[in-house]
């Protein structure tokens, strides 16, 4: 079955996160233009998908080809003005909200995830431009950027130098004309390179000689594969250029390059914010990244979600004792309706998560108490939001798998796809366990404890507003919530009360730790929405809320175990644990 973008799914999430963060509902708005979002990706993007995966990229001495059909995709894209949804309208943006460009972005990687990856990039360099870029650089590139006649792209990793910036080696040096030249190489630059524009706009992390150590002297450097030219349109080539691409698990249509700066006289680079101060500006680029990341794994999930659906529907095999005579379709054995409610009510619950970010982000602003309560609550959900939903979703990729049986294992179906396109969505733009370092380490203690206090009181509003409820099952839903709320709730305390000597056992228990707040978050802001309003969307979520309180919730007092006791094996004598690994 081909994808359909779940528009009434998306407008109730939306509704509700906004409400809950204190934002008028704006569906009346958004409707029409996730209608038209969702027409695009159904009826260009979705048709692309298998043609990207089949036929992949192709790399020679003109550069990067993409798969056919996706350079004209690219220009409707552009066309359509969705690139540039909610871009600044100084910028020539559509300047619409966080949440609307969320349910799109949706939307789009559901139907073709290694397409959407080339939006997801541009909007991040947007941002980063748009706040840190001088005047003059704004006005030179930005309109370009917004439009996605010139996408961007983010330069960091290198080969010695993965999560570890600091270890970056790509240098800088000034000109006499105010630019920069860079020189070095950086890996795994997606759309580093490709046919579908004229011009494409690097960000790139580098060093100038007199930087100090570490992430203290990282620079930010705008550096366009093709110059201005006399009239501002993209003229000479600059002295960068792709010189290899990786050979992938998945993603097959988006291009994954090598990079190299500077192989004759330097890459013409323009600094971004202030010399050695570049690692915040592409934070801005990053952060912006890591809620689209997590909208990514609630894509495919949910499209793994509607393909295994559709096959239990039409597979027949077995008897289930009540559907007569002949073989049953799979839907009806409990194990497979098992598996199909947790793809479901998972789904659901992640991308509730992500909706709250989203419209977190559009409440925030920093004149007045609730918009920089609602600044920090973005910042404390964005890696729950990153990790929590593409862990998720390769576990859903993988019951998907399971549903289809032995046709998931062939790629005939798409199932396999699935899988392989969402697994390095828990790795890059920070890995998963990255994420959870950022929420134990730096995100518990923002506004000196108090967001996450306010978190924690959200969740149990909901879990007392279940248990008073008619519905006897949301009554009992409301009961396996409120134990996970619980469990957050002490392990927050514990992490809180861990002395500085210590941070090793914290660190051992933040993976689980950022799962348990997930479970607690996403389960009952998904009871939320079941109670924010009474369309089809809203009653669906019902039920979905009683499946999640039923296979997922009970997770969380494992979790709590784990992270009050685990953390004790790694954090106490680290030769121990590291000698039980020698061959």
């Amino acid at each position: 079955m081909t994808y359909r973008a779940p528009q009434s799914d998306l407008l109730a999430t939306m509704a509700y996160a906004r409400m809950a963060n204190g934002l008028p509902d704006d569906r009346e708005d958004a409707a029409p233009v996730l209608a038209q979002a969702a027409q695009f990706a159904e009826g260009v993007l979705a048709p692309l998908d298998r043609v990207g995966d089949r036929h992949g990229v192709t790399l020679d001495h003109t550069g990067v080809h993409v798969a056919p059909g996706w350079a004209g995709a690219y220009r409707a894209w552009i066309d359509g003005g969705w690139n540039g949804l909610a871009a600044p309208e100084a910028a020539g943006g559509s300047g619409l909200s966080h949440s609307l460009n969320a349910a799109c972005f949706e939307i789009w990687s559901g139907a073709n995830l290694s397409f959407a990856l080339a939006g997801l990039l541009t909007a991040g360099a947007i941002e980063a431009l748009d706040r840190h870029g001088s005047p003059e650089l704004r006005r030179l590139y930005l309109p370009r950027l917004v439009s996605g006649a010139w996408p961007g792209t983010m330069n960091l990793t290198e080969p010695q130098a993965g999560s570890d910036l600091g270890a970056l080696r790509c240098r800088a040096e000034r000109a006499d004309d105010g630019t920069y030249r860079l020189f070095g190489q950086k890996i795994y630059i997606t759309y580093g390179d490709h046919d579908m524009a004229e011009n494409i706009l690097h960000l790139v992390l580098a060093r100038l000689p007199d930087a100090p150590p570490g992430t203290r002297g990282l620079s930010l450097f705008l550096v366009p594969k093709r110059l201005l030219g006399p009239e501002g349109e993209a003229g000479a080539a600059n002295d960068l250029r792709c010189i290899g691409l990786e050979a992938k698990l998945g993603q097959h249509g988006a291009p994954t390059c090598t990079m190299v700066f500077g192989d004759r006289t330097g890459a013409v680079g323009h600094l971004i914010g202030t010399e050695h101060k570049g690692l915040a500006c592409m934070f801005t680029m990053m952060n912006n990244a890591r809620l689209s990341v997590g909208l990514e794994g609630v894509a495919a999930a949910e499209h793994a979600t509607q393909k295994a659906v559709a096959h239990a529907r039409a597979r027949r095999q077995g008897r289930d004792g009540g559907s007569g005579p002949g073989m049953a379709p799979i839907i009806r054995h409990p194990d497979v309706g098992r598996m199909l409610l947790i793809m479901k009510s998972a789904t659901a619950a992640a991308r509730c998560l992500c909706a709250l970010t989203a419209a977190a982000l559009d409440a925030a602003e920093p004149d007045s108490e609730a918009g920089r309560q609602a600044a920090h609550r973005a910042a404390l959900l964005t890696p729950v939001a990153k990790a929590w939903s593409t862990d998720l979703a390769n576990e859903i990729a993988s019951l998907g798998i399971q549903v289809h049986g032995g046709s998931g294992y062939i790629e005939a179906t798409g199932a396999a796809q699935i899988a392989r396109d969402i697994r390095i969505a828990a790795i890059y733009e920070g890995t998963n366990g990255i994420q959870a370092i950022d929420l134990v380490s730096r995100k518990l203690s923002l506004d000196g404890g108090a967001a996450v206090s306010r978190e924690l009181a959200g969740m149990r509003a909901i879990v007392t507003q279940l248990a008073t409820c008619p519905d006897p099952g949301l009554v009992v839903a409301g009961a396996s919530l409120g134990q996970a709320v619980d469990e957050l709730e002490r392990c927050v305390a514990w992490l809180g009360r861990l002395a500085p000597d210590r941070s090793s056992e914290a660190l051992a228990v933040a993976t689980p730790f950022l799962r348990l707040f997930g479970i607690a978050c996403g389960g009952t802001a998904l009871a939320g929405l079941a109670f924010s309003s009474s369309c089809e969307a809203a009653a669906r979520a019902v039920a979905l809320t009683r499946a999640f309180a039923a296979f997922l919730a009970p997770e969380a007092i494992g979790l709590g175990r784990i992270i009050r006791h685990g953390g004790a094996m790694l954090g106490d004598n680290p030769e121990a644990w590291l000698g039980a690994l020698t061959d």
